[in-house]
C-alpha cells in the first residue's frame, strides 16, 4: 500500500471507529489528489454496492472561494450530520442510488437511477424521488420528476448527467471527484 492510500485508510478508519487520530485536512487533500493521479484501476457498479457515509469534502473551486476560511482546503463533516449514499445494482452497469441526509430525527432521502460508465470510471446519477421523514413519521413522499425520467436517464450521454468519478474503491472506503470538481471521501457503514 502506498503512502497516500495509507492516509485515506487512516481517515476512513478513524471516522468509522472514532478511535484513531484523523490526518490533517491538508494531508488528506494531498493524498486524495495523489491517489487520483496514480490510480487507473477500472471499477464496476458492484464494487460500489453498499452504504457509504460521507466524511470529508473539498467542495468545488467556486464553493471554496465563496466559503473561504470556513471550508479551507477541505473539511471533515461533523458526526451530527449523517450523509449517506446507498448503491444497489439492478442490471449490468445500472442500479439505484439513495442519498440521505439526517440531522437528529429529521431525514431527507433522494432516490433515483444510476449508470456506471466503465471507460470513464464514472457513476452517473439522477434523483427522481424524494422522501422527508421526522422520527418514524413520513412527512412527504413523492416524485420530483415524472416516471419517464428514470428511463430517459439511461438514454442520456455522460456529459448530460451528474456523476462521481471514482478513483479509490476498497472494502472500507471510496473516494471520487464530482462533476463540479470537488473531492469527497466516504467510509462503508456497517450493517
Amino acid at each position: 500500500m502506498n503512502e497516500s492510500a495509507a492516509v485515506l485508510d487512516q481517515a476512513t478508519g478513524a471516522q468509522r471507529t472514532s478511535s484513531a487520530a484523523l490526518p490533517p485536512a491538508t494531508d488528506l487533500v494531498t493524498a486524495l489528489q495523489t491517489t487520483e493521479k496514480r490510480i487507473k484501476h477500472s471499477y464496476s457498479l458492484t464494487d460500489l454496492v453498499g452504504t457509504w457515509r460521507l466524511c470529508f469534502i473539498t467542495g468545488t473551486k467556486k464553493t471554496r472561494q465563496k466559503a473561504g476560511v470556513a471550508l479551507g482546503a477541505g473539511r471533515y463533516l461533523p458526526k451530527i450530520i449523517k450523509i449517506q449514499l446507498n448503491y444497489q445494482a439492478t442490471a449490468d452497469d445500472q442500479g439505484l442510488v439513495k442519498n440521505s441526509v439526517s440531522l437528529g430525527q429529521l431525514k431527507l432521502e433522494l432516490t433515483g437511477p444510476v449508470k456506471f460508465w466503465h471507460k470513464a470510471r464514472c457513476l452517473a446519477f439522477d434523483f427522481t424521488q424524494i422522501q422527508i421523514v421526522l422520527g418514524g413519521l413520513t412527512l412527504y413522499k413523492g416524485r420530483m420528476r415524472p416516471e419517464a425520467a428514470d428511463q430517459e436517464f439511461f438514454q442520456q450521454s455522460l456529459k448530460e448527467q451528474a456523476f462521481f468519478k471514482y478513483f479509490w474503491v476498497t472494502e472500507t472506503g471510496i473516494a471520487a471527484r464530482g462533476r463540479g470538481g470537488g473531492l469527497a471521501l466516504w467510509y462503508r457503514e456497517d450493517g
